[in-house]
């Protein structure tokens, strides 16, 4: 008999082991919600996620930096500036908390930096200059740390900001095109990187190449990781090969 209750016992503890196992957490709920921010609802969702996340104690660190990426994404979809500056400016708030935890570590230094990046645009360039220097400095720190981070996401910011930047703020196209082939080759998957280059061609007056990152980017299988981003930006390359013809 006794044996007989320790086997039932020990088939309950391995069953109670086996459920918690096969639960997920918040991060991860919240990182499958992400995934479906397409629909901006489903963002909002994941965001909750990452801040019960940070209310157990559960990863704190990951939990911020997904909170602003979640926020850039949702922010870049809005069309009102008061909205994007409001938005932009809580993913600030996040990054910089992600960058307290651990400063070391290039997520939450690469988001901090984009998002002041599109802050500073929703504000106005000229406007937000004085930003200018901490957000070239986080991208380099990033390239040092993981260059490959977002699909060569440093390169991809630092050509931007030279291609937005103007001449006597120290933009440059020709650096722009550096960085951007630099980030293309790392990862030439990302749909964001082909848009830029194309735009960065067309400013060098290089129509060819512009059609052909555009033309590329329409024949993309899209990368997983960036489905719904993929999709926007094939609608926007088929407007702008209009337009170059």
């Amino acid at each position: 008999m006794k044996n007989k209750i320790f086997i039932l016992i020990l088939i309950v503890i391995c069953f109670s082991i086996f459920i918690f196992a096969q639960e997920k957490t918040l991060i991860q709920q919240g990182d499958e919600l992400y995934a479906q921010r397409e629909d901006l609802s489903k963002a909002e969702q994941a965001i909750k996620k990452y801040r019960e996340a940070i209310r157990t104690g559960e990863n704190k660190y990951e939990a911020y930096w997904k909170i602003a990426k979640a926020l850039y994404y949702i922010g870049s979809h809005k069309s009102s500036k008061k909205e994007k500056k409001l938005i932009f400016s809580q993913g600030i708030y996040y990054a910089k908390k992600a960058v307290q935890l651990e400063p070391n570590k290039p997520e939450g230094i690469f988001w901090l930096a984009t998002l002041r990046g599109v802050y500073g645009e929703a504000r106005g360039v000229l406007k937000s200059l004085f930003l200018v220097k901490p957000i070239m400095e986080g991208y380099r720190k990033v390239l040092e740390l993981d260059p490959k981070l977002e699909g060569g996401g440093p390169d991809r910011a630092l050509g931007r900001v030279y291609y937005k930047l103007p001449g006597f703020a120290g933009g440059s196209k020709e650096k722009s095109l550096k960085h951007l082939l630099k980030s293309k080759e790392i990862c030439p998957t990302n749909p964001l990187t082909r848009i830029y280059l194309a735009e960065t061609y067309l400013a060098l007056k290089q129509k060819e190449k512009a059609k052909e990152e555009l033309k590329e980017l329409l024949a993309m299988e899209p990368d997983p990781r960036w489905i719904p981003e993929t999709k926007e930006l094939k609608e926007k390359a088929k407007q702008m090969l209009k337009k170059i013809k």
